[in-house]
């Protein structure tokens, strides 16, 4: 079973628009030492419908070797067809990764008969962990909570959900109805503000964004959630909720979290692909400042 923190990780580019993979093994290295359960190249946040299939390959293949089993490696494999899904699907198990993670197709607005039948051929042709991603706001597409149990039943290599939608009444009805029928299955909050109410309803984690900044912080919550220390772990959350003001209130997620990282002094350019735009006001120093032992 996937528990704890995975990591949507950013994509560093440089100022040509290329994969900085210096700024990969950066980032590797500081989530790996951050206590990251998981990462997640290949995400939304990493830009990845701005990366062409072979950068994407390339990506995975790298991460993979960075790792090198440190912590695990879940890629977003996915994409608007079954095929292009299969593709990359079988590139990253072939690779050595710990599963996938298949967004919802986000051009053709599937029926869920479509999406079942759409993940039911993943599942059935890739022999490895593989989560669902539901993003309704950015594909268009709801995933009625009947469709992923039926997929959860049926599929035991169906690990798990990302489920990044702010609905805390989907969420909990994910949470008690899927593991109802599979206790082993993994619901994790696509969003930070979520993450302690996730695993106070029964969920499993978090695969947050802000955990590229600050993994430490979100290492602490669960952690302390762990323990039983109920009152330090939402001490530590109410912490990440003011952190998440840098995410609310900038330019966009990615853009907050690449200009976050270049102001503390990490090495990687605040840019992004066209026509995403880098973050357009400085990021607050005096709210860095206060979490910079959870940064480094």
């Amino acid at each position: 079973m996937f528990r704890g923190i995975i990591t949507p990780m950013i994509t560093p580019f440089n100022k040509n628009y290329e994969i900085d993979f210096v700024g990969v093994e950066w980032l590797i290295n500081h989530l790996v030492r951050g206590g990251v359960d998981g990462v997640f190249p290949n995400s939304t946040t990493g830009e990845s419908v701005s990366l062409s299939l072979d950068e994407k390959k390339k990506l995975i293949e790298r991460v993979v070797e960075l790792v090198n089993g440190r912590t695990k490696v879940l890629p977003g494999i996915g994409g608007n067809t079954t095929l292009e899904v299969l593709e990359l699907g079988k590139f990253a198990r072939d690779v050595g990764v710990d599963g996938g993670i298949i967004i919802t197709p986000y051009f053709f607005k599937p029926t869920p008969e479509e999406l079942k039948k759409h993940y039911g051929k993943i599942a059935e042709s890739l022999d490895m962990p593989l989560f669902i991603y539901h993003f309704p706001a950015l594909t268009g597409v709801s995933l009625p909570v009947q469709t992923v149990k039926e997929l959860a039943r049926e599929y035991s290599n169906i690990a798990g959900i990302k489920i990044t939608h702010d609905s805390l009444i989907y969420l909990k009805q994910v949470v008690w109805e899927v593991k109802e029928v599979r206790k082993d299955f993994s619901v994790f909050s696509g969003l930070d503000q979520y993450f302690l109410i996730n695993l106070m309803i029964g969920g499993d984690g978090g695969v947050v964004a802000l955990s590229n900044l600050a993994p430490k912080l979100h290492r602490s919550i669960y952690d302390a959630w762990l323990s039983g220390d109920i009152a330090k772990s939402y001490s530590l959350y109410m912490k990440l909720l003011k952190l998440s003001k840098l995410i609310e209130s900038g330019t966009s997620t990615i853009a907050a979290i690449k200009a976050a990282l270049a102001s503390v002094g990490a090495p990687i350019e605040p840019v992004l692909r066209p026509p995403l735009s880098e973050e357009k006001k400085e990021p607050e120093r005096e709210l860095l400042k206060e979490f910079m032992n959870y940064i480094f």
